[in-house]
């Protein structure tokens, strides 16, 4: 597939409530910024994918041309509060190593005996070690931001290389809160080893961080969700292959498309190629020795598939034109899923899409198919 997902190794959020806290175990990493007994809060999130796991994906998957793919980095909302009519996140590399920990934010808060195993507003490592970088200690190309009250907050590198590191995700009112940030640059230079992979960190841009007359709190998945939403670094390219051959190009807005080697259930390892057949549904009638229903038609070049989860009927692939383009060759039509990308013990739907006769066609036939755990 021209699609693979990879999912953290570790992730927490560091607030300024408890400075000193971590909440690397929680379900839930948090955005804030919002009053308390008027003393303004932030919220911040920290998100770590592994360095083999992306050099893997672009070594031994995309290859290594810079410009033939994207990662973006994906959040998936499950609450806000008070958002305003409009806002934006920010999205910078982390500059210092930090700790994921097994704190929780209830803990922190509710116990009087905060969790110190890992990163926190203040200090990056278990213990309360090594304070994050602040005014005066910032490397060149490192800064961060926070207030006197609450020092510390992360660091992040702004750019490298003449390379802008800034990254931004606005919002409007009624707009899907979902994170969706595009990060190519900053994984380009963490593979080519110009800064450290010390993953991410999203805040709220400044103007809505310690806010003492307004509050905003919005809360996604975190890697330790029960649900299949946990964050992602999605890496997407375009690996179409299309060559006829001696094949018709299907032109019957009646036509029947199914997958002819699914095999209902898959281990969550390696590429499957999934074969497509494609024919009109009431054939031409012609003098032939073999059946024409099993003749074979290439679907047009900007065809595309789609992946579908069963239960919740989310597209986990996305219809794209440059990414999820369907491939030909002297067999027919067909596209490769790497199952590794996938999340197991999970159902999916392939979809299929092609112009056919200045026609828009959505063919799914009950193409199902089972992620299993190897092992």
């Amino acid at each position: 597939m021209a699609v693979y997902k990879i999912f953290p190794d570790k992730d927490t959020f560091i607030f300024t409530e408890v400075a000193t806290a971590n909440a690397g175990y929680d379900e839930i990493i948090e955005l804030g910024g919002y009053p308390i007994q008027e003393i303004g809060q932030s919220a911040r999130i920290l998100v770590h994918f592994k360095d083999a796991e992306v050099t893997n994906i672009l070594n031994n998957k995309v290859g290594r041309s810079r410009g033939n793919w994207t990662a973006s980095l994906d959040l998936n909302v499950a609450s806000a509060y008070e958002t305003p009519t409009s806002h934006s996140v920010e999205c910078y590399p982390v500059a210092q190593y930090w700790d994921g920990g097994i704190g929780k934010y209830g803990d922190n808060l509710f116990t009087g005996s905060e969790d110190t195993s890992g990163a926190s507003w203040k200090y990056t490592k278990a213990g309360k070690n090594i304070a994050w970088h602040t005014e005066g200690s910032f490397p060149e190309n490192v800064t961060g931001s926070y207030n006197s009250t609450y020092t510390g907050g992360g660091s992040w590198f702004t750019g490298s290389s003449g390379i802008d590191l800034d990254f931004t995700q606005s919002f409007e009112t009624n707009d899907d809160l979902d994170i969706r940030m595009n990060v190519t640059d900053a994984v380009h230079l963490h593979y080519s080893g110009t800064i450290d992979n010390n993953g991410f960190l999203l805040k709220f841009e400044d103007g809505i961080e310690f806010n003492t007359s307004s509050s905003i709190r919005t809360k996604f998945f975190s890697a330790n969700t029960n649900t299949i939403y946990p964050p992602t670094l999605t890496f997407q390219w375009d690996d179409q292959s299309y060559v006829t051959q001696s094949l018709n190009v299907l032109d019957d807005t009646s036509a029947y498309i199914k997958i002819t080697n699914n095999e209902g259930k898959y281990t969550d390892e390696g590429k499957q190629r999934f074969r497509l057949l494609a024919r009109p549904k009431y054939p031409t009638r012609t003098f032939t020795t073999g059946s024409v229903y099993r003749t074979n038609y290439a679907l047009n070049s900007g065809s595309m598939y789609a992946l579908k989860d069963e239960f919740t009927e989310e597209l986990v692939i996305p219809f794209n034109s440059s990414y999820s383009k369907i491939s030909c060759d002297g067999s027919g039509p067909f596209f490769d899923l790497y199952m590794d990308g996938l999340q197991p013990e999970r159902y999916y739907r392939i979809l299929v899409r092609s112009e056919i006769d200045g026609n828009t066609c959505t063919f799914d036939n009950d193409n199902v198919f089972k992620i299993v755990r190897n092992g």
